[in-house]
């Protein structure tokens, strides 16, 4: 059976695709190059994807951190896991009700989730919440509970999911067999939003896995608390003040650390996880984002 040739159409979509994919691809690519070029190349030549020079001098700096690299990441895993479970958890808990049609006080509620979108209460008064009413800072919970367990974009995408995606007759079918609410849920809501409710984990994950600003915060005197992002932006403040020093010894010290490789080498390290896991779920986001952004 002979083949259609291609049409003009499709060529056009795979030299875009094509375009667009070394447009995401390069830089990431460069990244790489540049944390295994040799400083003074680096310096004096600027970033190449064909360095004349390696070396791994930047990541054997950051791995002679040892226990605290591991410590940090498993830090990180551990706040990504638990941190995302419980947001698309809360998250689905709070659009499930939204999404019903004949709830009482339903507009109201769903202004109220819209409303947190616009305004918070800023910086200072989360601090002195978080720190002073529920006593965070310094335990795990800094990690988790502040800015990221619960967000409203979160919320009303998975409600518009439901509102979109799952029949009503399901709902309806449901009550009439005397099922509770939260046997619905579970049966059919969780199953059948696995799309947006994946594409939200991830977002949640990768906000998780990218934060540093709760550690800087509230993790103050128990070092060991850092994630890594915590842990890599000390290593560039090091090596800053380092660089920065007015002692002699100092500077001569930090002329041998190889500080613009390190900051590439940890932007690298930093991301790398993400990278390799990201792919895995990605057959649902085109879903789970194109019904879930449908107006509900």
């Amino acid at each position: 059976m002979r083949e259609k040739p291609f049409s003009k159409f499709q060529i056009l979509a795979n030299v875009s695709m094509l375009i667009w994919t070394l447009i995401v691809i390069l830089p990431f690519l460069l990244l790489l190059m540049s944390s295994i070029t040799d400083e003074n190349t680096l310096v004096a030549h600027g970033y190449s994807f064909f360095p004349g020079k390696f070396s791994f001098a930047a990541y054997t700096y950051i791995f002679k951190a040892g226990d605290k690299i591991i410590k940090s990441y498993g830090v990180s895993i551990l706040v990504t896991i638990v941190g995302t479970a419980l947001n698309v958890l809360l998250s689905a808990l709070m659009a499930y009700p939204l999404s019903v049609k004949n709830l009482p006080g339903r507009k109201l509620l769903n202004f109220f989730v819209f409303f947190t979108m616009l305004f918070n209460g800023g910086i200072v008064p989360s601090y002195l919440m978080w720190s002073g009413v529920f006593h965070i800072k310094d335990s795990m919970w800094a990690q988790l509970l502040p800015n990221f367990l619960l967000s409203a974009w979160n919320v009303m995408m998975i409600r518009t999911y439901f509102l979109t995606s799952i029949p009503e007759s399901l709902y309806e079918a449901a009550e009439i067999d005397g099922a509770p609410q939260i046997k619905i849920f579970s049966s059919i809501v969780i199953p059948l939003g696995k799309p947006i409710l994946v594409t939200m984990g991830t977002f949640a994950g990768l906000t998780y896995w990218n934060d540093w600003t709760n550690g800087l915060y509230y993790i103050v005197k128990n070092k060991d608390l850092y994630n890594v992002q915590n842990l890599l932006n000390q290593m560039i403040s090091n090596i800053q003040y380092l660089a920065t020093s007015q002692n002699s010894n100092v500077t001569a010290a930090a002329g041998s650390i190889p500080s613009t490789a390190i900051q590439m080498a940890i932007a690298f390290v930093a991301i790398l996880p993400i990278m390799l896991i990201f792919p895995m779920f990605q057959k649902y986001y085109s879903k789970g984002l194109t019904l879930g952004g449908v107006k509900g």
